[in-house]
């Protein structure tokens, strides 16, 4: 790998105005190999608070500081709790200003605290606006150059969709809770979950359920043939500490 990027020089002037932090874990399952595929690591206030009140003193001036705190803190705790598998680690790409220079706290934290490069995903809430659909895009591949790999939260609720897809094909996609709630019972659900689980394997792209609460939701989901999951029904977020994992009945 080459040297380090020095910081660029909004990196350098970026205002030290940001809350406390810290992280919380939630498990993400390989169902049927029933281990654990990665972590994600949530934003939490340095108390346990929840990320609301965090993100609402999150502006334009200290934007870019909240978000290389989020990556450093993810990957101190990850690599001080020993996560099995991946670390999945959340960005905003709005406050990203050069993928290549911006990444450079997290390349330091990961080498300080030995925590493999190959080990980490980056994942973009497809929720948040992007300003500049292209801009991400060279985001994305930036970070699988530096061995990274990526993927998309949200998936099908907000404003990139499918046209990301089509100039950038991430590792992993999230399908949006409100896909995947009452999926059970509404047949309009399946089919579009259907329809997206056959465009990512025609892509070479890794499906994972996010927000499963309920035995009939994950029931379906498992006939759609997906096998990575997330959510209530087998940890909640555990503050500073990996939740235990309740793994269904064969």
């Amino acid at each position: 790998m080459s040297d380090t990027p020095s910081p660029c020089h909004a990196c350098q002037t970026a205002p030290d105005s940001t809350p406390a932090l810290s992280m919380a874990f939630q498990p993400i399952v390989d169902l049927p190999k029933r281990r654990i595929f990665a972590h994600e690591a949530l934003v939490r206030g340095a108390d346990g608070s929840g990320a609301g009140s965090l993100l609402a003193q999150v502006n334009a001036k200290n934007r870019y500081r909240f978000d290389q705190q989020c990556r450093v803190k993810a990957v101190e705790w990850g690599a001080a709790l020993a996560v099995p598998g991946f670390l999945s680690i959340n960005f905003m790409p709005n406050a990203v200003y050069q993928a290549e220079t911006c990444i450079r706290a997290t390349l330091e934290a990961a080498r300080r605290c030995h925590f493999p490069l190959e080990r980490i995903i980056f994942e973009v809430t497809e929720q948040e606006q992007v300003l500049d659909l292209g801009h991400l895009i060279g985001i994305l591949r930036a970070y699988r150059q530096q061995g990274f790999r990526t993927a998309i939260d949200d998936f099908g609720a907000g404003y990139a969709g499918l046209n990301l897809l089509a100039d950038f094909q991430p590792d992993l996609i999230k399908l949006d809770m409100a896909l995947i709630r009452g999926i059970d019972r509404d047949s309009v659900r399946q089919v579009l979950v259907e329809g997206l689980l056959a465009i990512s394997r025609r892509l070479g792209i890794t499906v994972i359920a996010e927000g499963v609460e309920t035995p009939g939701e994950l029931e379906t989901l498992r006939g759609l043939g997906i096998e990575l999951f997330q959510g209530y029904l087998f940890a909640r977020p555990a503050f500073e500490a990996l939740p235990p994992v309740r793994f269904p009945d064969a």
